[in-house]
C-alpha cells in the first residue's frame, strides 16, 4: 500500500514537472522576463552583446533613470560606447569595463567599479530572455547594492523595441513602397530574426540550470 501510494506520489511529481516544462518552453516571456518597472538609480550596466540593449541603456538614460552609464562585456565595449554616443548619451557619462565574457564575469568586474562609484541602486540592461539570469547574477555576487531590471523588448514575443514601444517585428506589413519580391525578403528577415531570438529564450533555460549548478546562482 505504501509502495503504491509512493509511485503515486512519483507519477504526480512527474507530470508536474513536465507540464510545468512546457509551460516554460511555450511561454519563455513570462518565465525569462524581469522588468523592475520605472525606477531611479545610480548607474545603469549595459551587457554586451546586442545593438538592442545600448539603444533600450540610451533611451533609459535619456529619461533621467540613471546619470551614469556602465557598458560591460569584451569586445563590444568601444562599439556599445559609440552607439550610446549616437543615441544621445554623454561622453562623460559613460565608463567602460571591457574584459568580461561572460554574464558572471559581468557582474564580478563591473562590481568593483559600482563601489568604486558609490553605486546603491543599479539598473541591469540586457535582453529579455536574459533579463532573470543577468538580475540573479549581480544580485548574487553583491548582495548589499540594490539591483533592478530594465530589459530590451526586442523579439519579445515576435515584437521588436520601438522608441518605448513594441511593434510585431515577425508580423509586421512591410512597407507598401517595397515591390513583391523586396517584401517578401522583408518578411523572410523578420522571421528569421524572431526564430534567432527564441532560439537564444530556449537556450536560455540550460544556462539558467547551469548557473545554479556551477555558481549557486538560483534563478529565483
Amino acid at each position: 500500500m505504501k509502495r503504491h501510494r509512493l509511485l503515486k506520489i512519483l507519477f504526480a511529481a512527474g507530470l508536474l514537472l513536465v507540464l510545468l516544462a512546457a509551460l516554460a518552453w511555450f511561454f519563455p516571456q513570462q518565465v525569462l522576463t524581469v522588468d523592475s518597472g520605472p525606477v531611479k538609480g545610480d548607474v545603469l550596466v549595459v551587457m554586451g552583446g546586442y545593438p538592442d540593449r545600448a539603444v533600450r541603456a540610451a533611451e533609459l538614460f535619456k529619461q533621467g533613470e540613471a546619470p551614469k552609464i556602465l557598458v560591460s562585456g569584451l569586445g563590444d565595449s568601444a562599439s556599445n560606447r559609440k552607439l550610446l554616443e549616437q543615441n544621445g548619451v554623454t561622453n562623460t557619462a559613460i565608463i567602460l569595463e571591457g574584459k568580461s565574457r561572460t554574464t558572471r564575469e559581468n557582474a564580478e568586474f563591473s562590481i568593483p567599479l559600482l563601489r568604486q562609484m558609490g553605486a546603491r541602486r543599479v539598473i541591469i540592461v540586457t535582453s529579455w530572455y536574459h533579463s532573470r539570469r543577468a538580475l540573479m547574477c549581480f544580485e548574487h555576487y553583491a548582495p548589499d547594492i540594490q539591483f533592478y531590471s530594465r530589459p530590451s523588448y526586442f523579439g519579445y514575443g515576435g515584437e521588436a523595441e520601438d522608441g518605448g514601444r513594441k511593434t510585431d517585428s515577425a508580423k509586421a506589413t512591410p512597407h507598401p513602397t517595397l515591390s513583391p519580391v523586396e517584401a517578401e525578403r522583408v518578411k523572410a528577415a523578420q522571421k528569421a530574426e524572431w526564430k534567432r531570438v527564441r532560439g537564444y529564450a530556449n537556450s536560455e533555460y540550460f544556462k539558467l540550470l547551469g548557473y545554479w549548478v556551477c555558481y549557486g546562482v538560483a534563478p529565483v
